[in-house]
């Protein structure tokens, strides 16, 4: 059967890296699994249980000899994927089939490596969030004091800087990578704790002795880069781990959907648009379009994380007792899905922070046709200062402002309230051109832009130094 015969995710297909595709895939997955059997039988043979080295040396040679299709007919037989995969490594290394697994249960050994595989996947995904607080962090130290319209509501608010806008977005990215960091710091290994977490299998092999059973979970989580394990579990870890971290990955979504909405308003504006390749086509029937695909492609992504992590939840909320399991179907779709969108929206973010295009000359323009307005207290306090009356000026402005909004609403003129002011006479003595300069409106934004980059960018650089060039050559 063709690949094109079948359904094939877009998250894999359209999305997703390479790496954050096969760190889910199969392959990663049973690897992760055979690690484990290894680690624990070679821990027990340690302590004392009757494991041979050359049993160990037969696992090991043997440790990257995975037939699927061996497994496969096994799972067919047995109805269970982890018997199946057991059976398929000791079809090629029978000498120590009998050592494999023992006092395990599936949790053992599904759920470390679950665990496993989410951390290697949180550390990519830091990588990700690191190389796109880089690209923002540098397109507003770029912008740091290019004025342009502010919008609250969407409509003409105060003046604001390119550069501190996109440090705003790229603050949202500084936080979700903190709270990938503390995911990271809390992750525990689930332990080599038996079939309903008493850990009283281990503890008949071991001769009832509780130092030797401690001794094994400690060496196994060493062995796999943990130096914590969860302290009390049922038959699986508590799937709240799952909803913490997926509820993670929803907070990036979140932040992510808001950088690409306001691109793409801003693309409206054509004040700030995406990257758009030469050859590229915005639209089959309109030729002269350039959609913002990519941030719509993102926002697209994003949505789809955010209504996962509701699943997680639910999950966690529905184990009975020691564990039921209704998590594990679940559990195969919530959690490398979220990681895979996750993946592919920082890909695409990454990108498009890299290539924004700015048109400082439509910003001015949108900049000048407001300014007017927002220049009317400063020629109120002028106009105060060289004598006048404050309520009486005030008067003046609020009937010319009300006569220029006319003109433009109704009319679709430009706006002349300066003229108008400058014809009044009470504001002969005002210099009202200095009151146009949209650098006096911006207030600390610039600095506040170096103060940003020096405390919150800067040292994410430096820790992340060895990922900032992940996808120098990014095709999304």
């Amino acid at each position: 059967m063709s690949q094109s015969d079948v359904y094939q995710s877009p998250l894999v297909a359209r999305n997703a890296s390479r790496e954050m595709a096969e760190l889910f895939g199969a392959r990663r997955r049973i690897m992760t699994w055979r690690r484990l059997w290894l680690a624990i039988a070679s821990a027990q043979r340690r302590l004392g249980l009757p494991v041979s080295d050359a049993q160990i040396r037969r696992l090991e040679s043997t440790l990257e000899q995975i037939d699927f299709d061996a497994a496969a007919r096994h799972e067919k037989k047995l109805r269970h994927d982890v018997m199946a995969h057991l059976h398929a490594w000791g079809d090629v290394a029978p000498d120590a089939r009998g050592i494999l697994h023992l006092g395990c249960t599936s949790a053992t050994i599904v759920d470390n490596a679950d665990l496993v595989l989410m951390r290697d996947a949180l550390l990519h995904v830091a990588g990700w969030l690191a190389n796109v607080v880089d690209a923002l962090g540098g397109f507003a130290m770029e912008h740091r004091s290019l004025p342009t319209l502010g919008y609250t509501h969407y409509q003409a608010a105060q003046v604001t800087t390119v550069g501190k806008r996109a440090a705003t977005w790229c603050w949202d990215f500084v936080r979700d990578l903190s709270e990938i960091e503390h995911r990271l710091a809390a992750l525990r290994f689930r332990g080599i704790k038996g079939t309903t977490g008493t850990q009283a299998s281990f503890l008949t092999l071991l001769g009832g002795d509780d130092a030797k059973v401690l001794a094994l979970e400690r060496e196994v989580a060493g062995a796999f880069g943990f130096d914590t394990i969860e302290p009390v579990t049922g038959q699986t870890y508590s799937r709240k781990v799952d909803a913490e971290v997926v509820s993670t990955l929803a907070g990036i979504a979140a932040s992510v959907h808001k950088f690409a909405n306001d691109v793409r308003l801003l693309s409206n504006l054509k004040e700030i648009e995406e990257p758009f390749e030469t050859s590229q086509v915005g639209s089959s029937a309109m030729a002269y379009k350039r959609n913002p695909m990519r941030c719509e492609r993102a926002t697209g992504l994003a949505r789809f994380v955010i209504t996962l992590a509701q699943s997680p939840l639910a999950t966690a909320a529905e184990q009975w007792l020691e564990r039921t399991l209704d998590d594990s179907s679940n559990k195969r779709l919530s959690i490398p899905e979220a990681f895979l969108a996750t993946d592919g929206m920082l890909r695409i973010v990454t990108n498009v922070a890299r290539g924004l295009v700015v048109y400082p000359r439509v910003i001015e323009s949108h900049l000048r046709a407001e300014l007017p307005f927002m220049a009317t207290e400063e020629i109120l306090m002028a106009g105060v200062q060289a004598g006048g009356d404050r309520q009486a000026l005030h008067e003046r402005i609020r009937v010319h402002s009300q006569e220029a909004a006319r003109r433009v609403k109704l009319e679709g003129r430009e706006n002349d309230l300066l003229d108008r002011l400058r014809g009044d006479a009470a504001f002969a003595k005002c210099n009202i051109d200095d009151a146009l300069d949209p650098a006096r409106y911006v207030g600390r934004a610039p600095k506040q832009v170096d103060e940003f980059i020096a405390e919150f960018v800067q040292p994410v650089r430096e820790r992340y130094a060895s990922a900032l060039s992940r996808g120098a050559d990014l095709d999304v």
